[in-house]
Protein backbone atom coordinates (compact mmCIF):
# COMPACT_ATOMS: atom_id res chain seq x y z
CA UNK A 1 0.00 0.00 0.00
CA UNK A 2 0.99 3.72 -1.13
CA UNK A 3 0.29 6.45 0.98
CA UNK A 4 0.07 10.27 0.57
CA UNK A 5 0.96 12.61 3.47
CA UNK A 6 1.00 9.47 6.95
CA UNK A 7 -0.12 11.33 9.98
CA UNK A 8 1.02 8.46 12.99
CA UNK A 9 -1.23 9.05 15.63
CA UNK A 10 -5.08 10.32 15.92
CA UNK A 11 -5.35 12.66 19.14
CA UNK A 12 -6.54 15.99 18.88
CA UNK A 13 -2.88 17.26 17.94
CA UNK A 14 -3.04 14.41 15.50
CA UNK A 15 -6.81 15.25 13.74
CA UNK A 16 -5.94 18.94 13.55
CA UNK A 17 -2.70 18.01 11.26
CA UNK A 18 -4.43 16.01 9.01
CA UNK A 19 -7.03 18.75 8.54
CA UNK A 20 -4.58 21.08 8.07
CA UNK A 21 -3.24 19.29 5.45
CA UNK A 22 -6.62 18.72 3.69
CA UNK A 23 -7.00 22.15 3.68
CA UNK A 24 -3.56 24.10 2.65
CA UNK A 25 -3.41 21.41 -0.22
CA UNK A 26 -7.02 22.06 -0.82
CA UNK A 27 -8.00 18.02 -1.41
CA UNK A 28 -5.13 17.41 -3.88
CA UNK A 29 -2.39 15.69 -1.29
CA UNK A 30 -3.93 12.20 0.24
CA UNK A 31 -3.51 11.91 3.44
CA UNK A 32 -3.56 8.91 6.02
CA UNK A 33 -3.91 8.71 9.79
CA UNK A 34 -2.36 5.52 11.54
CA UNK A 35 -3.80 4.86 14.68
CA UNK A 36 -5.24 1.46 16.36
CA UNK A 37 -7.35 3.60 18.51
CA UNK A 38 -8.20 7.11 17.38
CA UNK A 39 -8.84 9.30 20.22
CA UNK A 40 -8.02 6.78 22.77
CA UNK A 41 -4.98 9.02 25.11
CA UNK A 42 -4.48 12.04 26.40
CA UNK A 43 -7.19 13.48 24.57
CA UNK A 44 -10.03 11.38 25.75
CA UNK A 45 -8.83 12.77 29.45
CA UNK A 46 -8.43 16.31 28.96
CA UNK A 47 -9.98 19.12 30.33
CA UNK A 48 -9.97 20.97 27.22
CA UNK A 49 -9.66 24.33 28.74
CA UNK A 50 -8.33 26.78 25.97
CA UNK A 51 -6.53 28.80 28.52
CA UNK A 52 -3.39 31.07 27.37
CA UNK A 53 -3.47 33.31 30.68
CA UNK A 54 -4.86 30.97 33.18
CA UNK A 55 -2.41 28.10 32.29
CA UNK A 56 1.00 30.37 32.44
CA UNK A 57 3.21 29.06 34.50
CA UNK A 58 6.42 30.55 36.16
CA UNK A 59 9.33 30.42 34.81
CA UNK A 60 8.30 28.73 31.10
CA UNK A 61 8.54 32.04 29.13
CA UNK A 62 9.29 30.17 26.10
CA UNK A 63 6.03 28.58 26.32
CA UNK A 64 4.06 31.96 26.33
CA UNK A 65 3.99 32.94 22.70
CA UNK A 66 3.14 29.46 21.85
CA UNK A 67 -0.10 29.41 23.74
CA UNK A 68 -1.20 33.09 23.02
CA UNK A 69 -0.81 32.35 19.00
CA UNK A 70 -2.69 28.69 19.43
CA UNK A 71 -5.70 30.09 21.39
CA UNK A 72 -5.77 33.40 18.32
CA UNK A 73 -5.85 30.21 16.14
CA UNK A 74 -8.79 28.34 17.63
CA UNK A 75 -12.02 30.31 16.45
CA UNK A 76 -10.80 30.29 12.95
CA UNK A 77 -10.29 26.39 13.13
CA UNK A 78 -13.35 25.54 14.94
CA UNK A 79 -15.07 27.70 11.87
CA UNK A 80 -13.45 25.91 9.35
CA UNK A 81 -14.31 22.53 10.79
CA UNK A 82 -17.38 23.41 11.31
CA UNK A 83 -18.21 24.14 7.69
CA UNK A 84 -16.73 20.53 6.95
CA UNK A 85 -19.23 18.72 8.96
CA UNK A 86 -22.39 18.52 10.64
CA UNK A 87 -21.39 17.38 14.59
CA UNK A 88 -21.09 19.97 17.15
CA UNK A 89 -17.38 20.79 17.67
CA UNK A 90 -18.10 21.46 21.73
CA UNK A 91 -16.40 24.99 21.36
CA UNK A 92 -17.69 27.24 23.95
CA UNK A 93 -16.55 30.89 24.74
CA UNK A 94 -18.14 32.04 28.07
CA UNK A 95 -14.61 33.06 29.77
CA UNK A 96 -13.31 31.99 32.98
CA UNK A 97 -13.07 32.88 36.54
CA UNK A 98 -10.11 31.63 38.47
CA UNK A 99 -10.77 31.54 42.29
CA UNK A 100 -9.14 31.57 45.56
CA UNK A 101 -10.53 29.81 48.87
CA UNK A 102 -8.52 31.57 51.74
CA UNK A 103 -6.26 34.35 52.31
CA UNK A 104 -3.38 32.63 51.30
CA UNK A 105 -4.67 31.22 48.42
CA UNK A 106 -5.52 35.01 47.40
CA UNK A 107 -2.57 36.07 47.95
CA UNK A 108 -0.64 33.17 45.22
CA UNK A 109 -3.68 34.54 43.26
CA UNK A 110 -2.80 38.06 43.34
CA UNK A 111 0.88 37.29 42.53
CA UNK A 112 0.23 35.25 39.81
CA UNK A 113 -2.02 37.80 38.38
CA UNK A 114 0.47 40.16 38.85
CA UNK A 115 2.63 37.77 36.80
CA UNK A 116 0.51 36.97 34.18
CA UNK A 117 0.12 41.03 33.60
CA UNK A 118 4.01 41.80 33.31
CA UNK A 119 4.14 39.09 30.42
CA UNK A 120 1.13 41.05 28.62
CA UNK A 121 -1.91 39.19 29.23
CA UNK A 122 -4.76 40.25 31.07
CA UNK A 123 -6.91 39.20 33.84
CA UNK A 124 -9.67 41.25 35.04
CA UNK A 125 -9.72 41.48 39.10
CA UNK A 126 -13.34 41.22 40.47
CA UNK A 127 -14.49 41.31 44.57
CA UNK A 128 -16.20 37.60 45.37
CA UNK A 129 -19.79 39.46 45.16
CA UNK A 130 -18.88 40.40 41.67
CA UNK A 131 -17.90 36.85 40.62
CA UNK A 132 -21.00 35.69 42.52
CA UNK A 133 -23.23 37.50 40.48
CA UNK A 134 -21.15 36.00 37.24
CA UNK A 135 -21.88 32.20 38.72
CA UNK A 136 -23.96 32.49 41.64
CA UNK A 137 -23.51 28.98 42.33
CA UNK A 138 -19.70 30.19 43.69
CA UNK A 139 -19.05 29.91 47.16
CA UNK A 140 -19.63 32.89 49.43
CA UNK A 141 -16.78 32.03 51.34
CA UNK A 142 -14.12 32.22 48.83
CA UNK A 143 -10.89 34.79 49.08
CA UNK A 144 -10.41 36.32 45.83
CA UNK A 145 -11.34 36.22 42.03
CA UNK A 146 -10.16 37.01 38.93
CA UNK A 147 -11.93 37.45 35.57
CA UNK A 148 -10.35 36.23 32.23
CA UNK A 149 -12.81 36.74 29.51
CA UNK A 150 -10.35 35.30 26.43
CA UNK A 151 -9.89 31.91 28.15
CA UNK A 152 -12.24 29.21 26.77
CA UNK A 153 -13.00 25.96 26.42
CA UNK A 154 -13.79 23.55 23.74
CA UNK A 155 -14.68 19.60 24.43
CA UNK A 156 -12.19 17.13 23.32
CA UNK A 157 -13.99 14.39 22.22
CA UNK A 158 -16.77 16.11 20.57
CA UNK A 159 -14.20 18.32 18.69
CA UNK A 160 -12.11 14.89 18.00
CA UNK A 161 -15.47 13.37 16.58
CA UNK A 162 -16.34 16.41 14.54
CA UNK A 163 -12.82 16.62 13.03
CA UNK A 164 -12.87 12.83 12.43
CA UNK A 165 -16.41 13.16 10.61
CA UNK A 166 -14.71 16.17 8.16
CA UNK A 167 -11.53 14.32 7.65
CA UNK A 168 -13.29 11.00 6.36
CA UNK A 169 -15.90 13.03 4.77
CA UNK A 170 -12.20 15.05 2.64
CA UNK A 171 -11.15 11.11 1.67
CA UNK A 172 -8.73 10.69 4.33
CA UNK A 173 -8.07 7.48 4.83
CA UNK A 174 -7.53 6.02 8.68
CA UNK A 175 -5.86 3.10 9.20
CA UNK A 176 -5.96 1.41 12.72
CA UNK A 177 -2.88 -0.46 13.41
CA UNK A 178 -0.02 0.30 15.10
CA UNK A 179 3.17 1.68 14.00
CA UNK A 180 6.37 -0.02 14.91
CA UNK A 181 8.83 1.84 13.00
CA UNK A 182 9.75 4.53 10.29
CA UNK A 183 12.45 4.62 8.18
CA UNK A 184 13.08 6.70 4.73
CA UNK A 185 9.33 7.16 4.00
CA UNK A 186 8.57 4.08 4.70
CA UNK A 187 6.66 2.59 7.97
CA UNK A 188 6.60 -0.58 9.81
CA UNK A 189 3.31 -1.41 10.81
CA UNK A 190 0.64 -4.33 12.09
CA UNK A 191 -0.34 -5.10 8.84
CA UNK A 192 2.76 -4.69 7.23
CA UNK A 193 5.28 -2.20 5.45
CA UNK A 194 3.70 1.01 4.12
CA UNK A 195 5.15 3.90 1.68
CA UNK A 196 4.80 7.26 1.26
CA UNK A 197 4.33 9.02 -2.43
CA UNK A 198 6.78 11.75 -1.39
CA UNK A 199 8.28 10.11 2.03
CA UNK A 200 6.42 12.95 4.16
CA UNK A 201 5.13 11.29 7.71
CA UNK A 202 4.03 13.42 10.59
CA UNK A 203 4.82 11.94 14.28
CA UNK A 204 2.15 12.92 16.21
CA UNK A 205 1.89 9.67 18.32
CA UNK A 206 2.31 11.55 21.83
CA UNK A 207 4.41 9.02 24.33
CA UNK A 208 4.56 6.33 21.84
CA UNK A 209 6.56 8.59 19.75
CA UNK A 210 9.57 7.85 21.79
CA UNK A 211 9.38 4.56 20.39
CA UNK A 212 9.52 5.55 16.84
CA UNK A 213 12.27 8.12 16.93
CA UNK A 214 15.83 8.05 18.55
CA UNK A 215 16.61 11.25 20.72
CA UNK A 216 13.07 12.15 21.84
CA UNK A 217 12.81 11.50 25.99
CA UNK A 218 9.58 11.69 26.88
CA UNK A 219 7.98 10.86 30.29
CA UNK A 220 4.17 10.06 31.83
CA UNK A 221 2.38 12.85 33.72
CA UNK A 222 -1.02 11.63 34.49
CA UNK A 223 -3.98 13.81 35.33
CA UNK A 224 -6.94 12.30 36.59
CA UNK A 225 -10.36 13.57 35.90
CA UNK A 226 -13.90 13.35 37.12
CA UNK A 227 -17.31 13.70 35.07
CA UNK A 228 -20.66 14.38 37.63
CA UNK A 229 -23.94 15.08 35.89
CA UNK A 230 -24.23 18.52 37.62
CA UNK A 231 -26.76 20.80 34.85
CA UNK A 232 -26.73 24.78 35.07
CA UNK A 233 -24.86 24.78 37.67
CA UNK A 234 -21.85 27.20 35.66
CA UNK A 235 -22.10 28.70 32.19
CA UNK A 236 -18.15 29.14 32.17
CA UNK A 237 -15.24 27.75 33.16
CA UNK A 238 -14.12 28.08 37.16
CA UNK A 239 -10.63 27.22 38.19
CA UNK A 240 -9.61 27.76 41.58
CA UNK A 241 -6.57 27.19 43.91
CA UNK A 242 -7.59 25.35 47.68
CA UNK A 243 -4.95 25.66 50.23
CA UNK A 244 -2.78 26.03 47.13
CA UNK A 245 -3.99 22.93 45.57
CA UNK A 246 -5.21 23.72 41.81
CA UNK A 247 -8.80 22.60 41.07
CA UNK A 248 -10.72 23.33 37.98
CA UNK A 249 -14.66 22.84 36.86
CA UNK A 250 -15.76 22.99 33.38
CA UNK A 251 -19.51 23.19 32.39
CA UNK A 252 -20.53 20.74 29.43
CA UNK A 253 -24.16 20.90 29.45
CA UNK A 254 -25.56 18.05 31.75
CA UNK A 255 -22.03 17.26 32.99
CA UNK A 256 -19.04 19.36 34.70
CA UNK A 257 -15.47 17.81 34.25
CA UNK A 258 -13.39 18.28 37.51
CA UNK A 259 -9.82 17.88 37.47
CA UNK A 260 -6.42 19.52 37.56
CA UNK A 261 -3.98 16.81 39.23
CA UNK A 262 -0.76 15.77 37.64
CA UNK A 263 1.22 12.84 39.06
CA UNK A 264 4.38 11.70 38.11
CA UNK A 265 4.21 8.22 40.14
CA UNK A 266 3.98 6.08 37.01
CA UNK A 267 0.66 4.77 38.25
CA UNK A 268 -1.67 4.70 35.33
CA UNK A 269 -4.97 3.80 37.84
CA UNK A 270 -6.81 6.68 39.19
CA UNK A 271 -6.06 6.82 43.19
CA UNK A 272 -9.03 6.84 45.49
CA UNK A 273 -6.93 9.70 46.90
CA UNK A 274 -7.58 11.51 43.64
CA UNK A 275 -11.03 11.25 43.42
CA UNK A 276 -11.12 12.69 47.44
CA UNK A 277 -9.14 15.77 46.55
CA UNK A 278 -10.90 16.51 43.37
CA UNK A 279 -14.26 16.28 45.13
CA UNK A 280 -13.45 17.67 48.38
CA UNK A 281 -12.03 21.00 46.73
CA UNK A 282 -14.26 21.40 43.86
CA UNK A 283 -17.20 21.28 46.88
CA UNK A 284 -15.01 24.02 48.42
CA UNK A 285 -15.38 26.15 45.23
CA UNK A 286 -18.85 25.22 44.16
CA UNK A 287 -21.04 23.42 47.09
CA UNK A 288 -23.62 22.45 44.91
CA UNK A 289 -20.97 19.84 43.50
CA UNK A 290 -22.34 17.72 46.93
CA UNK A 291 -25.57 16.63 45.19
CA UNK A 292 -24.12 16.15 41.39
CA UNK A 293 -24.04 12.12 40.44
CA UNK A 294 -20.68 10.51 39.58
CA UNK A 295 -20.97 9.55 35.68
CA UNK A 296 -17.07 8.62 34.69
CA UNK A 297 -13.86 9.06 36.35
CA UNK A 298 -9.94 8.28 34.15
CA UNK A 299 -6.31 9.00 33.91
CA UNK A 300 -4.78 9.90 31.29
CA UNK A 301 -1.55 9.98 30.56
CA UNK A 302 0.21 13.39 28.95
CA UNK A 303 3.80 13.08 27.27
CA UNK A 304 6.33 15.45 29.03
CA UNK A 305 9.69 16.45 27.85
CA UNK A 306 12.48 17.47 30.19
CA UNK A 307 12.28 21.05 30.11
CA UNK A 308 7.98 21.08 29.47
CA UNK A 309 8.39 22.47 25.52
CA UNK A 310 6.82 20.55 23.59
CA UNK A 311 9.00 18.42 20.30
CA UNK A 312 8.07 20.45 17.38
CA UNK A 313 9.68 20.69 13.51
CA UNK A 314 11.61 18.37 11.29
CA UNK A 315 13.85 16.48 11.90
CA UNK A 316 15.01 14.98 8.36
CA UNK A 317 14.00 15.19 4.72
CA UNK A 318 10.63 13.14 5.26
CA UNK A 319 9.82 13.08 8.98
CA UNK A 320 8.14 15.75 11.07
CA UNK A 321 7.67 15.48 15.20
CA UNK A 322 4.84 16.71 16.65
CA UNK A 323 4.65 15.62 20.39
CA UNK A 324 5.36 16.24 23.96
CA UNK A 325 2.60 18.53 24.63
CA UNK A 326 2.39 17.95 28.66
CA UNK A 327 -0.42 19.83 30.16
CA UNK A 328 -0.96 21.98 26.93
CA UNK A 329 -1.98 19.48 24.62
CA UNK A 330 -5.43 20.67 23.43
CA UNK A 331 -4.41 24.57 23.92
CA UNK A 332 -1.50 24.02 21.67
CA UNK A 333 -3.73 21.68 19.00
CA UNK A 334 -4.33 24.60 16.47
CA UNK A 335 -1.04 26.27 16.48
CA UNK A 336 0.70 22.13 16.30
CA UNK A 337 -2.01 21.43 13.19
CA UNK A 338 -1.16 24.40 11.23
CA UNK A 339 2.87 24.31 11.35
CA UNK A 340 3.07 20.83 11.50
CA UNK A 341 0.82 20.47 8.34
CA UNK A 342 3.05 23.11 6.69
CA UNK A 343 6.07 21.75 7.67
CA UNK A 344 5.03 18.86 5.99
CA UNK A 345 3.93 19.83 2.76
CA UNK A 346 7.46 22.47 2.58
CA UNK A 347 6.27 25.34 3.93
CA UNK A 348 7.54 27.80 6.77
CA UNK A 349 5.67 27.16 9.78
CA UNK A 350 4.99 30.98 10.26
CA UNK A 351 6.59 30.81 13.48
CA UNK A 352 9.70 30.65 15.09
CA UNK A 353 10.05 27.05 17.08
CA UNK A 354 13.76 27.27 17.30
CA UNK A 355 12.82 26.46 21.39
CA UNK A 356 10.89 23.30 19.97
CA UNK A 357 13.72 21.67 18.10
CA UNK A 358 12.73 18.02 18.08
CA UNK A 359 16.64 17.09 18.77
CA UNK A 360 17.45 19.26 21.58
CA UNK A 361 17.88 16.49 24.14
CA UNK A 362 19.38 13.91 22.24
CA UNK A 363 22.47 12.47 23.36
Amino acid sequence: MTLGVVVVGAGLVGLCTAFEITEISKGTMPVSVIDPAPVGGATRYAGGMLAPVAEVQYRQEALYPLMAESARLYPDLVRRVARATDLPTGYRDEGTLVVAADRADAHHLRDLTDYQEAHGFHAERLTVRQARRLEPALSPLLAGAVSIPGDTQVAPRVFAAALIDALKRRGVNFIPTRVTGIENGSLHTGIGDLCTIDGQVVLTAGLGASALHPGLRLRPVYGDILLARCPGVLDRVVRGFVEDRPIYLIPRGETLAIGATSREDRRPDMPLSSVRDLVRDACRVVPAVEEAGLVEWGTGARPGTPDDLPYLGRVGPGLVVSTGYFRHGILLAALAGRAGARLALGEDPGLDLSACDPQRHKE
